[in-house]
């Protein structure tokens, strides 16, 4: 039984042509992409619940120490632009606010590494398949002559349409993974964004000079 599935299975890539050779890499690609971002998007990994409890805790003119030993222990995208909030301390609110929206741009354009590609795959996948079809038919109907068999007519077409059918099988899933990693990076972003206000409003607590202990932001 599984011989004959697997020969099945080769059979059925082997009839779609050379389209078909492309659409196995594609899914491949596509498939790596989505288990290293689903790996990458963890919430422990990107916003450390550890991280954002420290930030809720801490009240205006307390140290930082606390949250800077939180930080290191949990090194992820938060840590790292509250990082550049902390090291820009010395300088006035509005200039450390445009710091840390840098530092928070480049972070999130790091969580969308790779995503592109499932965007490309889901565009370009299903015309793979198309193209696929379209080739095999004419090479079906150039190879008839005169016969005109019904049976080798359907036969032929029932395998050109296996690259559409895989071109479809790729093209899902990959849409659906962008979508979903999407909104999940658009989620903790915002989630990001939040806990970075609140902690600027903690460490500048009456405008724009900052009210924590020097000795422990410049360590």
């Amino acid at each position: 039984m599984p011989l004959a599935f697997f020969t099945q299975t080769f059979d059925f890539f082997a009839k779609g042509g050379p389209f078909m050779v492309f659409l196995v890499i594609l899914s491949v690609i596509s498939v790596t992409v989505i288990l290293l971002r689903a790996r990458a998007l963890r919430e422990l990994v990107v916003v450390p619940s550890d991280v954002a409890a420290a930030v809720e805790k801490l009240q205006p003119g307390n140290d930082l120490d606390l949250l800077q030993t939180t930080m290191r222990a949990n090194p992820s995208a938060l840590s790292r632009i509250i990082a550049t909030l902390i090291l820009h301390l010395d300088w006035p609110r509005a200039e450390n606010l445009e710091a840390v929206q840098t530092r928070a741009r480049h972070e999130v354009a790091r969580l969308e590494q790779g995503l592109v590609i499932l965007e490309i795959t889901t565009g370009v996948a299903p015309l793979l398949g198309l193209l696929g079809t379209l080739s095999g038919l004419v090479g079906i109907f150039a190879t008839l002559g005169g016969s005109g068999d019904p049976v080798v007519v359907a036969r032929g077409i029932s395998e050109a349409l296996n690259t559409t059918i895989v071109g479809l099988a790729v093209a899902v899933p990959s849409l659906i993974a962008y979508n979903y990693f999407q909104r999940k990076i658009e989620v903790m972003a915002i989630e990001m964004e939040s806990l970075s206000a609140d902690l600027l409003a903690k460490c500048y607590p009456h405008g724009e000079l900052p009210q924590v202990q020097k000795e422990i932001v410049n360590r």
